[in-house]
């Protein structure tokens, strides 16, 4: 990131942003740590940007356009702390100045789609730890027309009983590379939400780390309240929300685009049965607050029965790297970095940039034992916080690649 092709894209962007800022006023464009913006467009930039931005920093930016209207949010430059999960030095970006819905974190050096409001206050806030640091972020807002189609930017609030949404460019033309969609619908308290797609193609990956769909229960990006994220080119089963808010994210890479999709819903009152299960697998929910009592650590480390019937019994399959360990009450919290996920139930996958990762819990801190970075098959339940739980008779083994052949055949399996 830090080459001659990088340094080049920073110069240019600098001078843009500098005759710009000529143009609105005639002194040099300064970036601070936060401020307050209003106004139809403008520039916001980590603290002394293009400079490496300070540690131990939190810096909030609230920006508000004309009423009427929503912000779009450009990043034109980010060069951040990489980290899988965005642990460490992230900007974060916010629906409102207060209490909002979070739109998206970001952090590292790739830059996502024009991200949009739902109203015309957006706030972005940017937190740095005490260690690696980078030069930072520098973005543009500027004010649209509410649900405004394009190649630039979608998503919005949807408050109506009915409606629609759909990709960029839809039906017309495939959608845009480089684009980050939000859409946010509430319903009245006393209702529930109906979503469905009517067609849909999205870049496919089996695990859906380009492009994707991912839809949540709630008001904003909330891995341990997502209910599906989809990609290819069959639609997703029918989704009814638990509550009455739903947020339906769409994002495609900078690389291979497709068709896009259309989806459609509809408010429907809470006492109609509900008929569609909400994950595609069985689920096996199980208490997020399990304790690593004397009577379940003593039970026998090992698990019983085939592969087979483990796969099938399990809320989740997955292949991965463990990559970070901490013990804490005597149960051990793990981060897996995925080789590939097999069934993925209830699990919450967090993503940054093409890397996927997973947290799990063993409860027994050493039965069965994990180190860090060895890889694993790892089969087990699921709690209500989307971490995946492991228990003494869990199934765990060693991963190999010729493992692949006979995991795959199982996936294709019905249990």
């Amino acid at each position: 990131m830090r080459g001659a092709g990088a340094w080049l894209a920073l110069c240019l962007l600098l001078a843009a942003a500098a005759q710009l800022s000529r143009q609105q006023s005639p002194e040099r464009l300064v970036f601070t740590c936060g401020g307050v913006f209003t106004g139809e467009s403008g520039f916001i930039g980590s603290e002394g940007f293009p400079g490496v931005y300070p540690p131990n920093s939190k810096c909030t930016w609230k920006i508000t356009v004309p009423k009427g209207k929503v912000v779009v949010l450009n990043f034109r430059f980010i060069d951040l702390e990489s980290d899988n999960l965005c642990r460490y030095d992230f900007v974060d970006v916010y629906n409102g100045h207060a209490n909002g819905q979070r739109i998206g974190r970001f952090c590292g050096t790739f830059r996502p789609g024009a991200l949009v409001s739902s109203g015309n206050k957006m706030m972005v806030q940017m937190i740095s730890d005490a260690n690696t640091a980078g030069n930072g972020f520098m973005a543009m807002f500027s004010a649209a027309e509410p649900n405004e189609r394009g190649d630039q930017y979608c998503g919005g609030r949807l408050e109506r009983p009915s409606g629609s949404f759909k990709t960029p460019n839809w039906p017309d033309r495939d959608y845009p590379a480089g684009v980050t969609c939000v859409w946010h619908i509430v319903a009245p308290k006393n209702q529930l939400i109906e979503l469905k797609f009517e067609k849909f193609d999205v870049e496919r990956d089996n695990y859906c780390r380009y492009d994707y769909v991912a839809v949540f229960n709630g008001g904003e990006v909330n891995d341990a309240k997502r209910i599906g994220k989809y990609c290819g080119d069959s639609p997703p089963a029918p989704i009814i929300s638990e509550k009455n808010e739903l947020l339906i994210q769409f994002f495609s890479d900078l690389s291979l685009t497709a068709d896009g999709f259309i989806g459609h819903y509809k408010f429907r009152p809470k006492k109609l049965p509900t008929t569609t299960a909400l994950p595609v697998t069985t689920t096996f929910p199980i208490t997020t607050g399990l304790k690593p009592t004397v009577a379940l650590c003593q039970q026998k480390c090992r698990w019983t029965g085939t592969l087979e019937s483990n796969y099938c019994a399990s809320n989740f399959v997955l292949a991965g790297t463990v990559i970070t360990t901490v013990t804490r009450g005597g149960s051990l919290h793990a981060t897996v970095s995925l080789i590939n996920i097999y069934k993925e139930g209830n699990l919450a996958i967090q993503q940054a940039g093409k890397n996927m990762s997973a947290k799990v819990i063993v409860v027994c801190k050493q039965c069965p034992l994990l180190r860090r970075g060895q890889n694993y098959i790892i089969m087990g339940q699921v709690g209500e916080d989307g971490r995946g739980k492991i228990m003494p008779n869990s199934f765990i083994m060693m991963f190999k690649t010729k493992n692949q052949k006979f995991l795959n055949a199982l996936e294709n399996k019905q249990c």
